[in-house]
């Protein structure tokens, strides 16, 4: 007759067969706990031999993990009831006789007699240690780019007068979160190459950095920031020989073990850096690690360059007030004033929240920062955009536009990156790209948020490496471009639900403008009926005296969904109706009146459809098409076209 112990045996080994290419640990122990049986992984998990654990006790093989497993196993025989825990922490002693926190996934069955006595229990373990320490990583990388997120919102609007608080507030954040015990911004000076210390935050008790560091205290270090590289090193001791100052500044500095520092540029001069110091650990620099913490520079050296050249203006301001003063005609000269430093051509208003908009534009278009135009249609994102190019050094040349929502997903690679002869059917020859078009330049990817997600990770590859390969090729392309980018999209949200990479939407984030709708900006409508009104007189031969009191009030409290575009849609119009001086424009709001003229207005949007179409040779697509000069896409010209029955009708000549 079988004892116990061997019914238990047999049955295990079954188990032991059946999985034996899964990573379990099973055992058997009785029911004073000692062990009948254990597999090798069981014992490669508690780090004993597998013949050193019959006949003993959890106690004997290792104190800790019966302090935590005793009590789970006397309850499953108690109970006679299975046991399941995903996450039993066990502090253990690895093969080094290192201590270690362990989590063991943990499952016990009670072991019966035929007569349902409990005679001993079985224990099946699964470590799953480092699937919960990579999950202690995901979410630390979460929380990081979390707290990179709301940095950069803060930045967005913060006034000038905050900057200085809010960066040493980051810097106090990014030292917390990631266990440094020290990050400070530096200001090179462009004359003496002194390297002069305008932000820091320590932790307590460690040395503040020097106000001034001369360049030939740290004379490598200097070189390398002047370049633009970056440096890290994980222990000043393993410095080589060429760093001998910088080994005796972390010396002398309290002993810094673990150092690194990313220089920014800006139009080309690299006008300051960041630092990151470790005293007491010797710290890891890991390369997903430096790209966070570069884009958290980007955010900052944004803000310092806003602050800049805010001071700059105010300088300017202050000296327009005194040539004011000597002036007779002063409210014009200081109108005239604010035009030349604040308003690029074609960029009509005097609102504050277009002032807003104008300040950012002046303060980063000279710059090759990336920036996203955030508004909803309609508001004027691409003449932004075209300001911005205007005001760079990439002026000489054109800029670049693509709209992403307007190209088919099976041509807009192409049309990005281009293709070799051969690569596809159909492509008899080499087709150079957008993004190679405009190396040099600036390029506009106007409705960033249609681009499909196979795509985004090229336009990532561009914008971090200056790099792609056209379609059939795999030779890389070095570019030098300039993006600007616009969405009416919430970006944000598309990430959340993953319809925008993550990693892209933080490189286009780097500046973000957000553009005002018109409701926000009505001061600004009479200015823009004027420049419109202007404009479509000379275009029409018509000549325009004066728009109504009444109808400009109603034109001001309009809603305005469809924002200048709108606007400008319905001053044409009215331009084409208008047979006198004195300019009617009609405002949808729904009126009986605004109802019988329905039908009326349907004939002048055909005849003037048809109008540009002839002009147009009935081109709908591509410049100076007839969707482009309507201020429409192609699609919905199309399918305005097919709503008003509008089709062309060919000549005899073009039928023969």
């Amino acid at each position: 007759m079988k004892s116990s112990s061997d019914f238990f045996l047999e049955k295990f080994r079954e188990l032991e067969d059946l999985f034996a290419d899964l990573q379990f640990g099973f055992a058997v122990l009785d029911r004073d706990l000692h062990f009948i049986h254990v597999n090798g992984q069981l014992a490669k998990i508690d780090g004993k031999p597998v013949e050193q654990h019959a006949g003993r006790s959890i106690e004997d093989i290792n104190p800790q993990i019966a302090l935590a497993m005793e009590p789970i196993l006397l309850r499953v025989m108690r109970d006679n009831r299975p046991f399941f825990e995903l996450a039993v922490d066990i502090h253990s002693t690895a093969a080094a006789h290192t201590a270690m926190n362990n989590t063991w996934q943990v499952r016990c069955y009670p072991l019966n007699a035929d007569d349902g006595e409990v005679l001993g229990v079985s224990l099946v373990v699964l470590d799953v240690t480092e699937q919960k320490l990579r999950e202690a990583a995901q979410i630390e990388r979460l929380q990081f780019e979390s707290l990179l997120s709301t940095l950069s919102t803060t930045f967005i609007n913060v006034p000038v007068s905050e900057v200085d608080s809010k960066i040493v507030q980051g810097l106090q954040k990014i030292v917390d979160f990631l266990g440094f015990d020290r990050s400070t911004v530096w200001r090179v000076d462009p004359d003496t190459g002194e390297m002069i210390c305008t932000h820091s935050y320590e932790l307590p008790g460690i040395m503040p950095p020097l106000p001034i560091l001369p360049p030939d205290m740290v004379p490598v270090w200097n070189s390398m920031v002047k370049s633009g590289e970056i440096f890290k090193i994980s222990d000043s001791d393993e410095l080589p020989e060429s760093f001998q100052r910088e080994k005796l500044y972390c010396r002398d500095r309290g002993g810094i073990r673990s150092i690194m520092f990313i220089p920014s540029r800006v139009g080309g001069v690299v006008e300051g850096f960041i630092t990151f110091v470790s005293y007491s650990v010797i710290r890891a620099w890991p390369d997903d690690l430096i790209q966070r913490l570069r884009i958290l520079w980007e955010i900052f050296a944004n803000a310092l360059e806003r602050k800049r050249a805010d001071q700059k203006i105010q300088h300017a301001l202050a000296e327009i007030k005194t040539l004011k003063d000597r002036l007779e005609a002063e409210n014009i000269y200081l109108r005239d004033q604010i035009d030349i430093e604040y308003k690029p051509d074609d960029i009509i208003g005097q609102s504050t929240a277009i002032r807003g908009v104008l300040r950012q534009l002046q303060q980063v278009a000279h710059t090759d920062s990336t920036v996203l135009l955030l508004g909803e249609t309609g508001t004027g994102k691409e003449l932004l955009a075209r300001a911005i190019h205007n005001l760079s050094g990439r002026r000489e040349r054109s800029m670049i536009k693509v709209n992403c929502a307007a190209l088919p997903a099976t041509l807009i690679e192409t049309e990005l990156f281009g293709h070799e002869k051969g690569a596809y059917t159909g492509a008899a020859a080499r087709h150079v790209g957008r993004f190679e078009a405009a190396n040099g330049s600036t390029i506009f990817l106007d409705e960033i948020g249609e681009l499909p997600l196979d795509l985004q990770s090229k336009l990532l590859r561009v914008l971090q490496e200056g790099q792609f390969e056209r379609l059939g090729s795999t030779r890389p392309i070095d570019v030098d471009t300039r993006v600007i980018a616009a969405t009416n999209r919430d970006l944000a949200r598309e990430v959340k639900e993953g319809r925008f990479r993550e990693d892209l939407y933080y490189r286009l984030n780097v500046f973000p403008i957000s553009v005002p709708p018109l409701r926000e900006r009505k001061e600004d409508i009479p200015l823009l009926v004027s420049a419109m009104v202007k404009e479509f007189a000379g275009a029409f031969g018509k000549t325009i005296e004066r728009v109504p009191k009444k109808n400009m009030d109603a034109l001001v409290h309009y809603t305005w969904p469809g924002n200048i575009r709108e606007l400008r849609n319905m001053v044409e119009r009215a331009m084409i109706l208008s047979n006198g001086p004195t300019l009617e424009i009609d405002i949808p709001d729904g009126t009986p009146t605004t109802v019988a003229r329905a039908a009326l207005l349907k004939e002048v949007e055909q005849l003037h459809i048809l109008s540009i179409m002839e002009k147009t040779g009935w081109r709908i697509r591509g410049k100076n098409g007839a969707a482009e000069l309507l201020g429409l896409k192609p699609t919905t010209l199309e399918s305005r076209m097919k709503k008003l029955g509008i089709k062309r009708c060919l000549s005899s000549s073009e039928i023969s």
